[in-house]
């Protein structure tokens, strides 16, 4: 479903006229959500699903991404794949149209974290994160997006950043470059796909309570301390998806999310200065700044 630039009320009017209608806003849609076995992409799917879409999981954790499309049901096929892999893409987008057709949306939202200072970085660290969060993009968008060019009749791709693509950190180095480069990435794509129908949309949550602080690897600072502060954030994945969803409707091109997010974005284009002044000023974990409202 494609919405061009300056309609969204068109948009809207659809939405409601499915809804009046007892038919999902995304009926007979394709939809690709990778990093689907937890958290945002997890929610994402089951959103896409209950708006009527079908829905191809996928994710590195097979356990994990089975019990997503067990829980929506027929409507959604779960897939075994490493996002940082080429070899893995490029099997994975293939079978994916011999079993299903193209898709019309795609969402890259796999990603990984590394936190702790620069200089407690290791190689591997930023290799890993890169690969994941950055070539996982890179290898969704050219597979998914030639096919979609390929059958000519538009489409729209999703690819989820952070607050960390404009906010500096001191404690996510790795993470918070990747994640700027998926943002410039996705400008990038949005003025070259505009032509042929398809949309592009880059999500930049702030914190949000997922288990990418559990599963983060921690380079000093207080790892339990991280993951107590993003549960008491409160903000759940579900309202991110639902973020998604709507930036797909009306073909948004930068959405910040959440509180933080929208502060965080408005600020990185009003003062960057004052974002670079608070990055040094910060010498504590970073989850306490998660956990303050």
């Amino acid at each position: 479903m494609r919405f061009p630039i300056g309609t969204r009320p068109a948009a809207v009017r659809e939405l409601r006229r499915a809804r009046a209608e007892g038919r999902g806003a995304f009926d007979g849609r394709l939809v690709v959500v990778t990093g689907a076995g937890s958290g945002i992409g997890r929610a994402t799917a089951r959103a896409f699903a209950a708006h009527g879409a079908q829905v191809v999981c996928a994710d590195i954790d097979l356990a994990a991404v089975r019990r997503t499309a067990l829980e929506i049901g027929p409507p959604a096929h779960p897939w075994r794949v490493d996002v940082a892999s080429g070899e893995d893409m490029e099997r994975f987008a293939s079978a994916v149209r011999e079993e299903h057709g193209t898709p019309d949306i795609v969402v890259n939202n796999a990603g990984i974290a590394v936190a702790g200072s620069f200089l407690d970085h290791e190689v591997a660290d930023w290799r890993r994160t890169i690969d994941v969060n950055l070539w996982g993009v890179v290898h969704g968008c050219r597979l998914f997006g030639r096919q979609m060019v390929e059958r000519g009749r538009g489409g729209h791709i999703v690819n989820v950043a952070s607050l960390a693509a404009f906010a500096p950190s001191r404690l996510l180095p790795a993470y918070s470059t990747s994640k700027a480069a998926v943002k410039m990435l996705s400008d990038c794509l949005r003025a070259e796909l505009a032509g042929r129908g398809i949309g592009v949309s880059v999500i930049c949550p702030g914190f949000t309570s997922t288990a990418i602080a559990a599963n983060a690897t921690y380079r000093g600072g207080d790892r339990a301390f991280s993951e107590r502060a993003l549960l008491r954030r409160g903000y759940p994945p579900e309202r991110v998806a639902a973020h998604i969803l709507r930036a797909v409707h009306r073909n948004t091109a930068v959405v910040p999310v959440n509180a933080e997010g929208k502060i965080g974005y408005a600020m990185s284009r009003i003062s960057p200065g004052l974002m670079r002044g608070i990055a040094r000023l910060m010498n504590s974990d970073l989850g306490r700044l998660a956990g303050k409202d």
